[in-house]
């Protein structure tokens, strides 16, 4: 149960528009962006750094949000799980992908790029020092400079989701926690 009521739509200060705009891209609006709406301003802001992170770049949405499943996992994040896993899946991931996400290293689901991406997700979100030069090499054989800024910058905005979500208590909609539990992995357990 969360922690702190969800602020109501019509008095956040002004951000209807911007909620609205959320709503239509993830199909729900996310209750951990509702409880965020209490303080607006940084609604705004992380709304912003989100949109930027998770819409921009050239590093591809899906591969994207299978980092952010996998450095959620990191940090034991089932709320950001649901919401990782579900976005990956609406991002063009078949649902088998998002299954064997944490097999990664040895399905043939996965490219050498995407098991590049991923490892560092893993490695970064689990203990940042535990990112290796090798790990950096590997990286660099299939990204440039800016992609692995947008990698790390996943890793970094789901680490703050991470915490806040679960902190808050936050809730899980419908839509991800549904997709969440017709996985089957031992490393992704939603509560029922």
């Amino acid at each position: 149960m969360a922690r702190i009521p969800l602020a109501l739509r019509e008095p956040v200060g002004g951000q209807e528009a911007m909620l609205s705009a959320i709503e239509q891209t993830m199909g729900y609006l996310p209750n951990n962006l509702l409880i965020m709406a209490h303080w607006p301003e940084l609604l705004s802001a992380f709304s912003g750094l989100g949109a930027t992170i998770l819409h921009t770049g050239f590093v591809d949405a899906e591969l994207k949000q299978l980092v952010g499943m996998v450095a959620s996992t990191a940090h034991g994040c089932e709320y950001c799980q649901a919401h990782t896993s579900h976005a990956a899946h609406q991002q063009g991931a078949s649902h088998e992908k998002v299954a064997a996400v944490f097999g990664f290293e040895s399905s043939t689901l996965f490219t050498d790029r995407e098991r590049a991406a991923l490892r560092l997700a893993w490695h970064g979100a689990l203990q940042p020092n535990q990112v290796s030069d090798a790990d950096f090499e590997e990286l660099r054989r299939h990204f440039n400079d800016k992609e692995i800024v947008e990698l790390v910058s996943v890793i970094s905005f789901f680490g703050f989701l991470n915490r806040w979500s679960d902190t808050m208590g936050s809730e899980l909609e419908a839509p991800p926690k549904e997709f969440a539990d017709t996985l089957e992995l031992s490393a992704y357990r939603m509560s029922k």
